[in-house]
Formats: structure tokens, C-alpha cells, sequence
């Protein structure tokens, strides 16, 4: 977001779960839940020219919510908690596009063939960028040094050595600048 402003870019930070300072600049919109992240997303997305999608959404999430803290008890088991699917905000923005011309971006945690996994992904996904990195042990996601590989829809790669995380904020804004200025 940071990037985006420094470009010159509107932005509108759709945030959860974070401690980070507000980006100087930008319009920042806080939500708790992945439903409610994708209200939010899905209306930011209406007007917006690039949509990139850095945010890791779990996959499931807790089917019913308990209105107070579920107590052990001795002699019990550990309570099943019955998960339903979150929405997949990605490809519900990339493949219902809100206006023509719009480029999605992104991002993919992968902890095993990660660019195979990757490319299955950004075509499941139908992004126009997929920004992929494995994570795992002691590649994490509050590190301030990421390494990745920026897949984009027409086949090409491009690499990002290991660094500051604003070194991939440039990649990934060239190239959307690139793409975009194409159009």
C-alpha cells in the first residue's frame, strides 16, 4: 500500500488482524472476519483499476461461534469444532471483474512445489499476477525479507531475490504499471 501511494496511486487498505501502522495516504477500511473482508473487498473493487489480494484468508472457519469460552472438563475429550469454507475473494474479484480492464493480483503461501502449485493456482484463480512464496520454518509471515516469484497469466516469471519486502512492492508495482499502461 505504501508503494501504491508513493506511485501516486488512490488506495483503499482493506486491513485485519494487523498492528502495522496505517499507511500515510491511503484510505484504510478495518474488518475482523473473511466474510466481512469480502464485503469490503468486493466494494473497493467496484471503482478500483488494480485490485492485489496480499491478505492470507484461511480456508475454513468455525461453522457456529461459542458466546463464551468452551470450558474443559475433566475426563472429556477435546470438543469437535465443525468448519465451513470461507469465500474465496481472489477468485470470486479475478473471474467476475467490476469494471473492463481491471488487473487482479495475488498472493499464494505455498509449503511444497511451489511453482507448480503456484501456476495451478493462478489458473484455478484467474488473476492477471500471482505473487507465490513458500513459507514454513523460519520463513514466515512477519519477516521483513520475503523472496517470491511474480507469475503472471501470460506465462511469464519473475523472480524476486530474497530481501526487503519493499523490493517486491516495486516488482509487483512494475509490473502492474507495465501491464496497465498496455491497455
Amino acid at each position: 500500500a505504501r508503494t501504491a501511494v508513493a506511485r501516486g496511486a488512490r488506495v483503499t487498505l482493506i486491513e485485519a488482524n494487523t498492528g502495522l501502522p496505517d499507511p500515510a495516504g491511503a484510505d484504510v477500511v478495518r474488518v475482523g472476519t473473511a466474510v466481512q473482508l469480502r464485503e469490503a473487498v468486493l466494494k473497493a473493487a467496484a471503482d478500483a483499476d488494480v485490485v492485489v489480494m496480499a491478505a492470507a484468508v484461511a480456508d475454513f472457519r468455525p461453522a457456529a461461534y461459542a458466546s463464551g469460552k468452551i470450558k474443559k472438563k475433566d475426563g472429556e475429550e477435546a470438543p469437535v469444532v465443525p468448519l465451513v469454507r470461507n469465500p474465496d475473494i481472489l477468485a470470486e474479484v479475478a473471474t467476475e471483474r467490476a469494471r473492463p480492464g481491471q488487473l487482479v493480483v495475488g498472493f499464494a503461501a505455498e509449503t511444497d512445489d511451489v511453482l507448480a502449485n503456484g501456476r495451478a493456482k493462478l489458473r484455478r484463480k484467474g488473476c492477471d499476477l500471482l505473487v507465490v512464496n513458500e513459507v514454513g520454518e523460519r520463513k514466515t509471515f512477519g519477516s521483513e525479507e520475503n523472496e517470491a516469484v511474480v507469475l503472471a497469466a501470460d506465462g511469464t516469471e519473475t523472480p524476486v531475490p530474497y530481501g526487503p519486502k519493499e523490493a517486491l512492492a516495486d516488482t509487483v508495482w512494475d509490473l502492474v504499471s507495465g501491464r496497465f499502461q498496455q491497455m
